[in-house]
């Protein structure tokens, strides 16, 4: 698999999950939780963001 498909795959999958963790931690008063969630969906925007650069570029 190509090291740019497979950094949108992780991103998308880092980013759901990420969405996931803040839902129940808004749902459970969890601060730990929501952060931990806001932390990872951002760091899988930016993985897929880095796959998108990745296909411009032709790596």
């Amino acid at each position: 698999m190509k090291t740019r498909i497979k950094d949108k795959a992780e991103g998308t999958f880092h980013e759901m999950k990420g969405r996931l963790k803040e839902t129940v931690g808004k749902l459970n008063n969890n601060e730990k939780l929501k952060a931990e969630g806001t932390i990872e969906k951002v760091a899988g925007k930016a993985q897929k963001k880095i796959g998108q650069a990745k296909k411009v570029l032709g790596k």
